[in-house]
């Protein structure tokens, strides 16, 4: 899998999640619902974001940047220099930018994992779990989905106090890592349309 993807099935798992029972072989406790059901209700409140991140390979290797969301269906995260990729969903498509190249490529939305979390409310009840743990204040979602690339599993971390996911990491089909952390993430801010564009001298590039 080429660096492209790994970003952009990284990213696909960052946009706010989902959950439930179709892979767990239990039952959700009552406290594990109730705390589901607030972390969707809180998120699904939710309709701008912005904050950096940081996130870290199977390697050990670290990477920084600065993330916008704004639902349904829009999310860019730009890559600190030395990288020049940059992330973006735009409608029903996701694009991975070079700004030194000034080239893209495109996805199709549908062929993105966990792609369901980017629309105007959250289901999460409707992805398929493979395991719920609380520990320490923070209750862990594991997810799985079905990709072209494989089955991809994401692990979910949310804070149980404030109901914000603080982080999750990503499991490839290759059983390569991502983690992804978020910090001084603001929400209910204003992002100018700008964030969500592809500049109009960028050339695309084929798969």
């Amino acid at each position: 899998m080429n660096r492209r993807d790994i970003l952009l099935l990284g990213f696909a798992a960052a946009l706010i999640p989902a959950l439930p029972a179709a892979a767990l072989d239990r039952a959700l406790t009552p406290e594990e619902q109730q705390l589901i059901a607030e972390i969707t209700t809180h998120n699904n409140a939710i309709r701008t974001m912005a904050g950096r991140f940081l996130q870290i390979d199977t390697n050990g290797g670290r990477t920084e940047g600065t993330f916008f969301l704004e639902r349904p269906n829009k999310v860019a995260f730009r890559y600190a220099p030395p990288s020049r990729e940059e992330i973006v969903s735009i409608g029903r498509g996701f694009y991975v930018l070079n700004r030194r190249d000034e080239t893209y490529y495109a996805y199709p939305q549908d062929s993105i994992p966990l792609r369901q979390f980017l629309g105007d409310q959250i289901d999460l009840m409707a992805a398929n779990v493979l395991d719920v743990v609380t520990s320490d204040g923070y209750l862990t979602i594991t997810v799985i989905d079905e990709t072209v690339a494989g089955t991809v599993q994401v692990s979910l971390i949310f804070d149980t106090e404030t109901k914000d996911l603080a982080q999750w990491t990503l499991v490839e089909p290759s059983g390569a890592e991502l983690t992804f952390s978020l910090y001084d993430v603001q929400k209910g801010v204003e992002i100018p349309p700008a964030f969500f564009s592809i500049p109009a001298n960028y050339k695309p590039l084929e798969q």
